[in-house]
């Protein structure tokens, strides 16, 4: 990182939704070139056609991977790195298996830049699910394709919106099996990953707080079957000896106002809607989704929705959730020291 400013990969996602609309819009905020440097690994056909629906006044320069340390960036000129695979007629809002392939492409090539340190996080836009598996990459989402071409075993969802920060001990799965999922290990774990994750971003002694699994965090016992004794007391203790700055388990229908105020820097939630729901009622178009404890430390953020295909090619794409992502990559982006 020169000049204190992180370099940001931003990629492309599906080009048949509105991903690339987004992207060319955001070129267009002097704020974000004040706090970054953004680049974009993506396709020149698409973006060109997304600059005359939009009417955005981008001018797109294709430079090469070599090029970045010494790039001038300017706001309304977008860096791309132009892996040039996609046609610029491809229909809007149709699953494409040359879409697919391509929002595949991108991640890869920026997973590759990201690990050669020619860029300080990445920043993904929307991908299609379908499309994906069409064009040959039989994967659930981003956060898989990061894992796998990361060799990642042990990582994190993370979601922020404004100040506050929310990692999980469990997402994708029913509530009776997240609960019983839970370890003393996955949460010392997540504790550990929410912790380096802050620290190599310039926070040296972030605050976190453990949700507890039951109302009143059990009540010491009144609730639940001993749940925070037996499956979150040993990992939060397991890191405080360690010197990690970590409270709970504590009542989580107070705690997160407790962080929204700035009482703990990340929140450890222990299940989906215990995490999500506070964070999306703060508003979707601020809602980031964060991956994090990917090998080498790199950061992955994302907008909180999806391709829009309904949408895409009109110019109703707003790109606020896509500018949040970005300065959510450029708030945990290493430092300088911390790399």
């Amino acid at each position: 990182m020169s000049n204190n400013k992180p370099i940001i990969g931003i990629t492309m996602g599906d080009a048949s939704g509105i991903g690339p609309e987004i992207i060319v819009k955001s070129f267009t905020h002097k704020e974000l070139f004040d706090k970054a440097k953004p680049i974009v690994i993506g396709d020149k056909n698409i973006l060109e056609r997304a600059i005359d629906i939009t009417g955005a006044p981008v001018d797109i320069e294709v430079i090469t991977a070599e090029d970045i340390n010494n790039y001038t960036f300017d706001v309304g000129v977008l860096p791309l790195i132009d892996l040039n695979i996609l046609s610029k007629d491809l229909a809007f809002g149709k699953v494409s298996a040359q879409a697919g392939d391509a929002a595949y492409k991108f991640v890869e090539k920026a997973i590759d830049l990201a690990k050669e340190k020619q860029i300080d996080a990445i920043c993904t836009a929307p991908l299609n699910k379908e499309a994906l598996h069409l064009g040959g990459h039989m994967y659930p989402g981003h956060t898989e394709i990061l894992a796998d071409l990361t060799n990642t075993e042990d990582y994190s969802m993370m979601l922020m919106s404004g100040n506050l920060r929310v990692i999980h001990l469990t997402t994708h799965m029913g509530l009776i099996e997240a609960i019983k999922s839970i370890t003393p290990e996955r949460t010392y774990n997540v504790i550990k990953l929410a912790h380096d994750t802050l620290v190599r971003s310039g926070n040296n002694n972030p605050k976190i707080a453990v949700c507890g699994i039951n109302p009143h965090a059990g009540e010491n016992g009144l609730f639940g079957e001993g749940e925070e004794e037996k499956q979150l007391l040993p990992g939060i203790e397991k890191a405080q000896k360690e010197g990690i700055n970590v409270e709970g388990p504590l009542p989580a229908d107070t705690l997160f106002f407790r962080a929204g105020r700035g009482d703990f820097d990340v929140v450890v939630a222990c299940y989906h809607d215990q995490g999500h729901t506070p964070v999306k009622v703060l508003g979707i178009d601020n809602g980031v989704n964060i991956t994090v404890g990917l090998k080498g430390g790199i950061i992955r953020t994302s907008v909180d929705h999806g391709t829009a295909f309904d949408i895409a090619g009109k110019n109703l794409a707003t790109e606020q959730s896509m500018l949040s992502a970005i300065y959510a990559a450029i708030d945990l982006a290493p430092t300088n020291n911390n790399k």
